[in-house]
């Protein structure tokens, strides 16, 4: 026996060093503060839509009628009740007055003739001390404007808004707070994909300029999506035009969960392939699971790893459909089970298929060809995908229950993080618990943040304990939190997970070379979080996403088999067909 489990009969508490990564080492540094509110005016609530989600600029379009000043883009949109007083100045004299106004600009498109109408403002918002001594509000006046040269006959809180082509003198450029520009004079892109080059050119000259007077700039009539702001802000635009309050703020606010600067590049293993593809019956079967990966995941860990991964080593290559007996989408439960005994069953069981009765799970039937197994999982020995390889319950969550079944089931090392619970099960029941059942708080922590090469190192050791077995082995070990880090929608977690999941890839790879009997297979019980890549350079290692979920998706879980008889994992099928293969790849 290894000395890692020697005397150690029941469970064992390990320690490790610490090792952390930032998991945002840097992020986009942009906030709702540099969201402007465009069409503001027709959002249900005037004004508070865009205050509240914390909007730095808004824009009110007024024409002066029957002297008043009212609210519209057009004249058919006007109606006397809907004033620029009643849907902005009223509000905002009473956060000022109750010292409660952030930083704001608030942009006054003039729709009817620029002189008379400015005169008009003026003359109203007299009438709001508390607001012309706020230092926070910068009232600025755009659409039909005064001459530039008479900027400075008006009162010190008003302000205007410039344009990027015009060259001002000092005095006029002292009273313009911004610039605004006409997106469409400088290029036809509609939001999707990138800028070219040359519009990229023109658009950095527009806000160099703009960054030389120390003035932020915004480009109106610009595409209004995720793709489109985000390109805009990586070009360094100074407010990001939009009518989509609640969407642009919600993007803005989840833009450091989204986006990941690896610190540095992970070492990968270079397979042999000596073995890879061989037609001969393996002695040895690793599976590799990572709880809630998909393609983009895996793209995200190659990209923040500066396009390198081990995992994209692996030349035989599948795809399996997840969904469980009575989901399109599954869980851990029926997912995990369809690897571990080829039956579909319902959400939250393990172990049994859709009428409850127990299956006969993968490390029974390879005990009776006299092979051992053990399970690992960075995460609790009785979540359901380690379960699924050892229980039989209905119900993924009836823990004692799950742990009752260990007496009966057939492997030989259980690892993973535990609790009160699940030690006090197994301290009461050591006489009669026959396996070597590790507990590891540490196997609880996120990789990043003290777990560090746990899985990697437990994968190792538990190899050492069985691989003397002369009839083989069958590991199960289970990277469990990048479903955690697609539960939380934080990119940074799952890019870190999964290059500590691809490093446990690379230990496996490297025992197969030196073994030559080996079998992996390398595939997740369903995708968690519905990630898309928006950007990424894998130069800097930078990776940005977006979630549309927190909760598991129906995408196709990529497979990928290496060493002998590998090439029985290609093509697209259910879940359950891994199981069969795996049993397939046993015979002679």
């Amino acid at each position: 026996m290894s000395p890692l489990f020697a005397n150690k009969r029941v469970h064992l508490f390990l320690l490790i060093g610490l090792f952390t990564i930032s998991v945002n080492a840097q992020v986009v540094k942009y906030t709702c503060k540099q969201l402007h509110s465009h069409n503001d005016y027709q959002q249900t609530f005037p004004f508070w839509d865009a205050y509240n989600h914390g909007f730095g600029s808004i824009e009110v379009d007024v024409f002066l009628w029957n002297n008043s000043l009212l609210v519209g883009h057009e004249v058919k949109e006007l109606h006397p009740k809907k004033t620029i007083e009643e849907l902005y100045l009223e509000p905002l004299n009473k956060l000022a007055k109750e010292n409660k106004l952030g930083s704001l600009l608030l942009l006054v498109d003039l729709k009817t003739e620029a002189i008379s109408t400015l005169d008009a403002l003026v003359k109203i918002l007299y009438r709001y001390p508390a607001l012309l001594q706020e230092k926070k509000l910068q009232i600025t006046i755009t659409g039909n404007q005064p001459p530039s040269d008479g900027f400075e006959q008006y009162p010190s809180w008003i302000w205007f808004d410039g344009n990027i082509e015009k060259n001002y003198s000092s005095g006029e450029l002292n009273k313009i707070s911004v610039y605004s520009a006409n997106l469409r004079r400088y290029t036809n892109w509609n939001g999707k994909g990138v800028l070219t080059k040359a519009d990229q050119d023109i658009l950095q000259q527009k806000i160099e300029k703009s960054r030389k007077d120390n003035k932020r700039i915004r480009f109106w009539n610009a595409p209004d999506l995720k793709n489109a702001w985000y390109q805009l802000m990586k070009l360094g635009v100074g407010l990001i035009n939009t009518d989509l309050i609640t969407e642009s703020a919600s993007f803005i606010n989840q833009l450091p969960d989204n986006t990941y600067y690896a610190p540095f590049q992970q070492a990968i293993y270079q397979p042999t392939y000596q073995s890879d593809g061989l037609n001969k019956r393996p002695k040895n079967i690793i599976l590799l699971i990572a709880d809630g990966m998909g393609m983009a995941q895996l793209q995200a860990a190659y990209t923040a790893n500066r396009g390198d991964l081990t995992t994209f080593k692996i030349r035989h290559t599948g795809w399996s459909l997840t969904s469980s007996s009575d989901s399109y989408i599954t869980d851990s439960a029926p997912g995990a089970t369809a690897l571990s005994s080829g039956s579909k069953t319902n959400n939250r069981s393990v172990g049994v298929d859709a009428t409850g009765v127990s299956l006969q799970l993968l490390p029974d039937i390879l005990f009776e060809s006299g092979k051992k197994t053990a399970i690992i999982t960075a995460g609790d020995i009785t979540d359901a995908t380690p379960a699924s390889f050892y229980a039989h319950q209905i119900e993924r969550n009836a823990s004692l229950s799950i742990l009752a079944d260990i007496r009966n089931a057939k492997f030989s090392i259980l690892i993973g993080s535990g609790n009160k619970q699940i030690d006090s099960f197994l301290l009461t029941n050591k006489k009669i618990i026959s396996q070597t059942i590790v507990t590891d708080s540490i196997a609880g922590k996120p990789a990043a943040l003290g777990r560090g090469n746990w899985l990697k190192r437990h994968l190792k050791k538990s190899i050492d304990v069985l691989k003397n077995n002369p009839n083989g082995f069958f590991v199960m070990a289970e990277g469990a939190q990048v479903d955690y880090g697609g539960h939380q929608n934080q990119l940074g977690y799952v890019v870190t997970e999964m290059l500590d999941f691809d490093d446990l890839v690379g230990a496996a790879l490297e025992f197969a070379d030196n073994d030559g009997e080996t079998l992996i297979i390398v595939t997740a019980d369903h995708e968690t979080g519905g990630l898309s890549l928006l950007d990424g350079d894998v130069k800097k290692g930078y990776v940005s996403g977006n979630f549309s979920t927190n909760d598991h998706t129906a995408i196709p879980a990529p497979v990928f088999a290496y060493g002998l008889r590998s090439f029985l994992f290609g093509g697209v099928y259910e879940n359950t067909a891994i199981f069969q293969k795996i049993i397939d790849a046993l015979r002679h």
